[in-house]
């Protein structure tokens, strides 16, 4: 889905703890558990509730066998420079990467046409995997729309060069997302062509946008394209509750109203694909890739709230999950 860049980013501090702490499971205090999700009843219908399982970064984790391929999601990027040589470079996975890398783990970024099709994105998801993996079997992590290139390219393109053991999507819509419907429903049908006019004229690929509602998920993608015997599928869902200056506070209330708890652009019950690993507490769309508001968690702090998802430990953590089932 498409990332509201108005939002204030900081890229979350990577600091391991002299000590790693031991993190509560939502699952030893039903009473509690049940008490903070109740605002969001879906969420316990579709999978366990995680609320601060990734707080904090771990002394240690497992490393899989295999290397992880990360694939960004829609107006997504591997690295972007605005002023060339002048500044750094600016991170989709901000500080994700290089934690991966130090923890030993062998890293693939692709980067695929912003806003292209899905069928264009994953013609150069394979592209990218084939000429950096060098032979070797991947498992793919893919955020938001990347989730779509990736299962198209497994389940319909099927490079030569490129065998996936595993996919575990993170807040893709495999449902599609009612904002996109509803952009669509408010964009009078003459509008259209003027709209997809001024895209083309800046350079920006229009292919994306109507693949993304739930018709055509609904329609064409998804029996189209089946899962892949022998590929392992997991899938992470999250839900928030925007506040009053988020970029998101429109897209969740549309998404809320069509399909329950959301993200602020994906719904939990589009995210659940394969093996639902379960739902990350008061967690944005955004937030899942390190572009963490910093003034959100500034007034969360000076209110007495603490921070109960590092985005860096979440990806670690999938990681050592993935090498825990041998991948």
């Amino acid at each position: 889905m498409s990332l509201p860049l108005s939002t204030t980013c900081c890229c979350c501090s990577l600091e391991k703890k002299g000590k790693a702490e031991n993190v509560r499971s939502v699952n030893v205090n039903p009473g509690e558990q049940k008490k903070k999700t109740e605002s969001d009843p879906r969420i316990n219908d579709l999978g366990r509730a995680i609320e601060d399982d990734f707080a904090t970064i771990r002394e240690t984790y497992a490393t899989p066998k295999h290397p992880i391929v990360l694939a960004h999601g829609l107006l997504g990027f591997d690295e972007l420079r605005l002023a060339g040589s002048l500044l750094p470079g600016v991170h989709y996975w901000r500080g994700i990467t290089d934690a991966m890398r130090a923890n030993g783990i062998e890293v693939i970024t692709a980067s695929v046409p912003a806003s292209g099709s899905i069928e264009e994105r994953a013609l150069k998801l394979g592209q990218d995997i084939a000429s950096k993996a060098n032979g070797k079997s991947v498992n793919i992590i893919a955020h938001s729309m990347g989730g779509l290139d990736a299962r198209y390219m497994i389940s319909r393109l099927k490079p030569d060069n490129v065998n996936v053991l595993s996919l575990t999507t993170v807040a893709s819509p495999h449902r599609g997302s009612s904002f996109a419907d509803y952009v669509f429903q408010e964009l009078r049908p003459s509008y259209l062509p003027r709209v997809y006019r001024w895209f083309d004229k800046v350079g920006i690929s229009t292919g994306a946008f109507k693949q993304l509602t739930t018709k055509y998920m609904r329609e064409e993608f998804n029996p189209k394209t089946p899962d892949v015997p022998g590929v392992r599928y997991f899938s992470y869902g999250a839900t928030v509750q925007p506040s009053l200056w988020s970029a998101f506070r429109q897209p969740h209330r549309v998404v809320e109203r069509m399909e329950g708890a959301n993200d602020g652009l994906v719904s939990v019950e589009s995210a659940r694909w394969g093996t639902y690993k379960g739902t990350l507490v008061d967690v944005s769309h955004l937030d899942l890739i390190n572009w963490t508001n910093r003034l959100r968690w500034v007034v969360w702090q000076l209110v007495g709230n603490e921070r109960k998802f590092n985005a860096i430990a979440f990806y670690l953590d999938i990681a050592d999950m993935l090498s825990k089932e041998g991948l």
